[in-house]
């Protein structure tokens, strides 16, 4: 072997090594930027949670520049943007998830339901449903209470649809107090006085009533002529959410 063959080896064999040193540093690096990513996303919530919003919206955007391909960053994003009314830049952050993750049911459902508190109906449903769709969704309970819930703000709602899927969503969580409340509004909307008493009642045996559901239980009692439970409530919703818009029908109904 002559003296250049041996010194084209000796490149060779430094420029392999080179290469794969690189390829390494390279996903430590990556691996450093995720974990970098995560932690920024971490300590947002936090400040979301203690209402912090503008810190938390400096840490989300240095975790989406550490990677921008970490999803929990965008998801949050859209959380605080939501909170922070910015509605449109909330759903540029939905998208964003979804073309890095569009087989994530977890996010179908986020994101349907944000579509649903903006009345964006359809949309909302659509979603609920590519979420159901997806064998690997381990809490199909909770979107099939959101797509029940989202379905009785429709302006032409399936009820049948509606209660199966309510129904559905209780046989996994009897407790699942959305469900329980969308069930009452359901009874109270067909005329079934009575099934919007017992959900109404089941839903305040496990959480603090609302004006919203003291005012569905209302209704039940009113129609079903409890002029006891009805005096009752009524007094507790006045008492307890004066400033209320249910507070305003109550009285209406009291001195009408």
């Amino acid at each position: 072997m002559n003296i250049i063959t041996k010194i084209m080896i000796m490149i060779m064999a430094i420029s392999l090594v080179a290469c794969g040193g690189s390829g390494k540093t390279r996903k430590s690096q990556m691996e450093d930027s995720r974990q970098a990513a995560s932690i920024n996303v971490q300590l947002a919530s936090g400040y979301i949670n203690r209402g912090q919003l503008e810190v938390a919206k400096e840490k989300l955007l240095k975790a989406i520049e550490l990677d921008d391909e970490y999803v929990p960053a965008y998801t949050t994003m859209a959380v605080l943007m939501n909170r922070l009314g910015e509605y449109e830049e909330a759903e540029d952050f939905y998208h964003q998830a979804l073309d890095l993750n569009s087989d994530n049911p977890e996010l179908r459902n986020n994101y349907g339901t944000f579509l649903c508190q903006h009345n964006k109906i359809d949309e909302a449903i659509e979603q609920f449903n590519k979420a159901l769709n997806n064998q690997f969704y381990v809490t199909p309970a909770v979107a099939h209470a959101n797509l029940g819930y989202c379905m009785l703000r429709s302006s032409r709602p399936d009820y049948k649809l509606i209660e199966a899927h309510l129904r559905k969503s209780l046989e996994v969580d009897p407790h699942m107090r959305s469900s329980l409340m969308a069930m009452g509004d359901l009874g109270i909307k067909t005329r079934r006085y009575l099934m919007a008493r017992a959900y109404m009642q089941r839903y305040h045996a496990i959480t603090r009533p609302s004006a919203d559901s003291l005012w569905l239980q209302i209704q039940a009692e009113k129609a079903l002529g409890d002029k006891k439970h009805f005096m009752k409530l009524s007094s507790q919703l006045i008492n307890d959410f004066p400033n209320s818009a249910e507070a305003a029908k109550v009285k209406g109904l009291i001195y009408k």
